[in-house]
């Protein structure tokens, strides 16, 4: 038996391949996971073929779980910099159309071939739909088959090489894209007080309010060297220590408040407990802190909120997520009943629940199907944009009644890498099996235009987001990838960073890039 004409024994030798390859460092530089697509390309060359729905598999698994990790990031970073990104993805758009339009006007390659020459370079396959369904010309698809194979492998040889050529760390940038991240999400730091404003001396916390006056938790009371929960009926007496969490600011908004520091500490209370509780719970996700009103009812205080990896400092007003880890102090006898209601069960983080999974992609795909007529002008979202879009909201709503449609961390990279190898795989066996052909036929001249309309669109971008923008790299290289509507660059981003910032630059201009370039080949072709 020949095991090569076994198609699933061919995907994962690629696989494995690729992945022993891909651990092979050069001066620093590695493919990592995207050695995966050159080895299925050589496979391909050789008429070794991955099926179709292999590809398509991996990509509605790979899309899909982008979309859910990124979704809760998307919508703040496009109203932050979503004008910045979009017009980042317009200068590549454009100057791409532009050079198409050069190629074919001055070079004299047909139009039909050109456009599909522009699409395969920025591996759109709704450009593609469009450029078909507008020529009529096969010759849309022919330049496609050209410009695709250098579209996939150009774009992920420039994000691995561009760090390097510009001479940028990436670790450095990680670093700063943390710290801006941490202006919106300040450190939390916890404080001691002497209560000796005549002000507060002789009333209640209810009365005083100090969560809605400084913004700061107050987690602890020592009274004549009695440690006390807070609780609203709690008076404040001269010379009482508090404890209080927050941010600087907040913490500073106490002193005046309540008093100045002091390095006196309230020592720990057998009768209290301070523990990290999971919220797992289905009932209270989307809930606020105040609906739940655990204060009240078992005078317990959450002090401190951590959401993937970012400390929060908690108000009433906090609406809680699936997996969020609160800070929670309270009596012993009462810690497990608050315990009870939020969940606390680490179990539950790591299993995975296939339906949202299942329904969140029915829904992707039946969205990208829709199709929106403007007389003689038609658009779609396509497979991959309908896939994401739903992915973007769903990870953005987080519950829809009983429907989690988050995911653990460690599921979303499992699927994602699954996803990502068996796309990789088929994606390069299929651009592979033409690669030789193409270029034997219509000669260097015409692969070099592909060439020319990938690399120099990026390279305007990078000069302008870099050094005009002085955008983070991270965001950068995310909004490269998008922008080409290249989901293979985007793998090789993902696996050089520790953070989410290139997807969620990624998923803000997707989109984009698909309408301009769909707008794009309309116009060339009737140029």
């Amino acid at each position: 038996m020949n095991l090569l004409s076994n198609s699933y024994f061919v995907l994962f030798l690629i696989i494995a391949i690729g992945f022993i390859i891909g651990r092979i460092k050069i001066k620093g530089i590695s493919l990592d996971i995207s050695a995966v697509i050159f080895v299925a390309l050589v496979f391909g060359h050789y008429g070794y073929q991955i099926p179709k729905d292999f590809q398509y598999l991996g990509l509605v698994l790979f899309i899909f779980t982008i979309g859910i990790q990124a979704g809760p990031s998307f919508f703040e970073s496009f109203k932050q910099n979503g004008r910045h990104l979009a017009l980042l993805a317009a200068v590549l758009i454009i100057s791409a159309g532009a050079i198409t339009f050069c190629v074919s006007y001055f070079g004299g390659i047909d139009k039909s071939l050109s456009i599909g020459l522009l699409n395969g370079s920025l591996t759109s396959t709704p450009g593609l739909a469009a450029a078909i369904d507008t020529t009529g010309s096969p010759m849309a698809s022919i330049g496609y088959g050209i410009g695709y194979p250098f579209g996939v492998i150009g774009v992920i040889l420039f994000v691995n090489l561009m760090p390097k050529l510009i001479r940028v760390k990436i670790a450095s940038e990680e670093k700063k894209y943390k710290e801006e991240l941490a202006l919106d999400y300040p450190e939390i730091l916890r404080k001691y007080y002497v209560v000796e404003n005549e002000n507060v001396i002789g009333k209640s916390l209810g009365e005083i309010n100090i969560r809605f006056m400084t913004k700061a938790v107050i987690s602890r009371v020592m009274h004549e060297n009695n440690v006390i929960a807070p609780s609203r009926e709690l008076v404040l007496q001269k010379g009482d220590i508090i404890k209080a969490v927050g941010t600087l600011d907040a913490l500073e908004r106490v002193t005046i408040l309540v008093g100045p520091e002091t390095d006196e500490e309230i020592p720990s209370d057998k009768n209290y407990e301070v523990r990290s509780v999971l919220v797992t719970n289905k009932e209270v996700v989307k809930k606020t802190l105040g609906q739940l009103n655990i204060l009240n009812t078992y005078n317990a205080t959450v002090t401190r909120i951590r959401r993937s990896g970012i400390n929060i400092s908690p108000s009433p007003s906090s609406t809680l997520q699936f997996g969020d880890k609160l800070i929670v102090v309270c009596n012993q006898g009462n810690m497990k009943n608050v315990s009870r209601i939020f969940g606390d069960d680490d179990r539950k983080l790591s299993s995975t629940d296939f339906f949202p999974i299942a329904a969140g992609i029915l829904i992707g795909i039946l969205v990208g199907k829709l199709s929106l007529n403007f007389g003689n002008f038609s658009f779609s979202l396509g497979l991959t944009g309908g896939i994401l879009m739903v992915g973007l909201i769903l990870g953005r709503t987080g519950k829809t009644g009983p429907i989690m449609w988050t995911m653990t961390g460690g599921a979303n990279q499992l699927l994602r890498q699954f996803g990502l190898l068996f796309f990789l795989a088929a994606v390069g066996t299929s651009a592979g099996s033409s690669l030789v052909t193409t270029f034997q036929e219509y000669g260097v001249e015409l692969f070099g235009y592909g060439i020319l309309i990938t690399l120099v669109p990026m390279i305007l971008v990078t000069i302008v987001g870099r050094y005009v923008m002085k955008m983070n790299l991270l965001t950068l290289l995310g909004t490269l990838t998008g922008s080409m509507t290249s989901t293979p660059g985007l793998a090789a981003v993902d696996n050089l960073v520790d953070t989410d910032a290139p997807a969620v630059a990624y998923a803000t201009v997707y989109p984009i890039a698909m309408v301009l370039l769909i707008i794009v080949v309309q116009i060339l072709s009737v140029l």
